[in-house]
C-alpha cells in the first residue's frame, strides 16, 4: 500500500484532496493540520471502514520536532504538502504568520524529507515524491493579454505570494542541489464546497443570505481565472502519478471572470432560488477601498498539464458555481462555524 502524508488536509484544498485519496484502497493516508481559523476536521468525509487506513495529527510543520517525528514514524512514500497561510487580506495586515508557515515551514519539511530519503532503499529512493502545491499568484499580474506557463518570471505582489514565492525557489533548490525527488504544482483561484467564508465565492454567498452587504474591492473588474476545487486535486493525483521528477505544472480552469462578473452571478442565481417575490440581492454590493498591491488579472496556460499529463477540467465554471450555491445553502451547520 502506497503511504502518502498530506500537510494542511483539514483546509479547503487538502479536505478535497483527502476526500479523494481516501476513496483509493491501496493508500494509507496520513494529514497533519494545525487546524488554524481556516482547517475543519468536519470537512474531511471519512467512512468508517476507511478509519484503519487514515490518521490525522493535529500539529504546527513550523515546529521541526513534530515534523521529524511524524515523517520518521509514518514513512511515507509521498508527501504533499498544502499547509500554508493563504489569505491575501491578512497578509498585508500580519506577514509574520505567513513567513513562519510557507517559508519556514516548508523548509522544514525539506529538511526533514531530505533526511528520510537518503536512509532509504534505492527502490524507495526512487519512488519517493515531495509535491508541493502552490499559486498562481508567485507570478504577480498579468495585463489585459497573456497567460502564466511554467516559465514565467516570479514577480510576487503581495507578503502572501511572496512566502509562495520563497517556498517555491527552497522546493527547487532541495531538487537541484540535493536530488530530492520534487514536484511543484501552480494553480488558479480555487471555488467549490468547504472554502472558508473568507473567499470571495463563500463571502458573497453567505453575506447574500444573511442580507448583509456584499464588499468588492475597487470596481470589481479584477480578473480570476476560476478551477473547481475537485478538478484541481483530479489533477494534484495525476501529477503525481504521471508527472516528471523536478518539473513544474500549471492547472488552471480558462474560466476567466471579473469579480463583479462573479457577484453578479451568484445574485441573480439566490434570486432564481426564491420563490415569491424576488429579492435583488444586487443592492447588497457595496463597492469598497481596493486592496493594496491588488493585482489586476490572472491567468493560466495550462497546455502543459493536458498535453502531458491527459487533465482537463471537468465543470463548466457557471455548472461549477450553482453546484456550489446550493452547498453553502444545504450546509448552514458547517460554515456557520466560521467567524465571517
Amino acid at each position: 500500500m502506497k503511504k502518502i502524508l498530506v500537510t494542511g488536509g483539514a483546509g479547503f484544498i487538502g479536505s478535497a484532496l483527502v476526500r479523494r485519496l481516501i476513496k483509493d484502497k491501496n493508500i494509507l493516508l496520513a494529514n497533519i493540520d494545525k487546524l488554524t481559523y481556516a482547517g475543519n476536521t468536519s470537512s474531511i468525509v471519512i467512512l468508517n471502514e476507511d478509519i484503519h487506513r487514515y490518521q490525522f495529527v493535529r500539529g504546527d510543520i513550523y515546529d521541526q520536532k513534530v515534523v521529524h517525528s511524524l515523517i520518521n514514524e509514518f514513512k511515507p512514500d509521498v508527501i504533499m504538502h498544502l499547509a500554508a497561510e493563504s489569505h491575501v487580506d491578512r497578509s498585508i495586515i500580519d506577514p509574520s504568520a505567513f513567513i513562519k508557515t510557507n517559508v519556514v515551514g516548508t523548509y522544514n519539511l525539506l529538511y526533514e524529507s531530505l533526511s528520510y530519503w537518503n536512509k532509504l532503499d534505492k527502490e524507495k529512493k526512487e519512488e519517493f515524491r515531495f509535491h508541493h502545491i502552490s499559486t498562481d499568484e508567485v507570478f504577480g499580474a498579468l495585463g489585459q493579454d497573456g497567460f502564466f506557463d511554467e516559465n514565467t518570471a516570479y514577480d510576487p505582489s503581495s507578503p502572501y505570494s511572496a512566502s509562495k514565492a520563497g517556498s517555491d525557489h527552497l522546493v527547487r533548490a532541495w531538487n537541484r542541489t540535493y536530488g530530492l525527488p520534487t514536484l511543484i504544482t501552480n494553480c488558479s483561484n480555487n471555488y467549490g464546497p468547504y472554502q472558508n467564508p473568507e473567499k470571495l465565492i463563500p463571502l458573497t454567498i453567505i453575506n447574500a443570505i444573511n442580507r448583509r452587504k456584499i464588499p468588492v474591492y475597487g470596481n470589481g473588474l479584477q480578473v480570476r481565472d476560476w478551477l473547481h476545487v475537485d478538478d484541481h486535486v483530479k489533477g494534484l493525483v495525476q501529477v503525481l502519478e504521471k508527472g516528471e521528477v523536478g518539473k513544474t505544472y500549471n492547472i488552471g480552469g480558462n474560466e476567466e471572470r471579473t469579480n463583479l462578473q462573479v457577484v453578479n452571478f451568484i445574485c441573480e442565481r439566490l434570486s432564481l432560488l426564491e420563490s415569491g417575490e424576488k429579492y435583488n440581492y444586487k443592492n447588497l454590493i457595496e463597492h469598497v477601498e481596493d486592496r493594496p498591491g491588488h493585482d489586476k488579472r490572472y491567468a493560466i496556460d495550462s497546455s502543459k498539464i493536458r498535453n502531458e499529463i491527459g487533465w482537463k477540467p471537468e465543470f463548466i465554471f457557471e455548472d461549477g458555481l450553482i453546484q456550489t450555491i446550493e452547498w453553502y445553502l444545504s450546509n448552514k451547520s458547517w460554515w456557520s462555524k466560521f467567524s465571517t
